[in-house]
């Protein structure tokens, strides 16, 4: 029986676990909640600027991809591409999310420091990916999965904001 060095650890196993298969049921639900806000503002889908046109579609790009990342094969190029699509889109709802101040108007919201923690960990989980640091690229990841899709997610439905005012309204 082989023993482990003293001081060297175990490979990760890149099969996912208990928490990456449930932030992809939250992602999923998220997405869900997400669409039946859309189908109910359908009436007031042409008051809404382009700028928040085109942060919905990257977060819904991102959520739905979520699951699809998290769930299957990790470390083949399918994987690799897709995670690039999802990182693109991580980057750019953070990018275009510092632009849409409608509640706020002309001022940074709490929730824009999110954004500020994406646009700094996105190229860090690449970057770790690319080394293949996967403990690290877990960790980002799991904390952007958690704190910019669900926990900002979750911001965007009370407090009278527009997809909590469709939704609940």
């Amino acid at each position: 029986m082989a023993s482990v060095a003293q001081g060297a650890r175990a490979p990760l196993s890149l099969a996912p676990d208990r928490l990456e298969r449930a932030l992809g049921w939250l992602a999923l639900v998220m997405l869900g909640f997400i669409l039946a806000a859309l189908a109910r503002g359908y009436a007031e889908w042409p008051r809404v600027p382009a700028l928040v046109w085109v942060h919905l579609a990257t977060i819904l790009l991102a959520l739905a991809l979520t699951p699809v990342m998290l769930w299957r094969p990790r470390g083949t190029a399918a994987h690799r591409q897709l995670g690039y699509v999802w990182c693109a889109a991580m980057f750019g709802t953070a990018i275009v999310s510092l632009f849409v101040r409608v509640t706020n108007p002309g001022h940074f919201s709490p929730i824009h420091l999110l954004s500020v923690l994406t646009i700094v960990l996105v190229p860090l989980l690449v970057r770790a990916a690319r080394r293949h640091d996967v403990a690290r690229h877990r960790r980002s990841v799991r904390g952007l999965i958690i704190g910019a899709l669900l926990i900002a997610g979750f911001f965007t439905f009370p407090f009278d904001r527009l997809l909590g005012h469709w939704l609940f309204g």
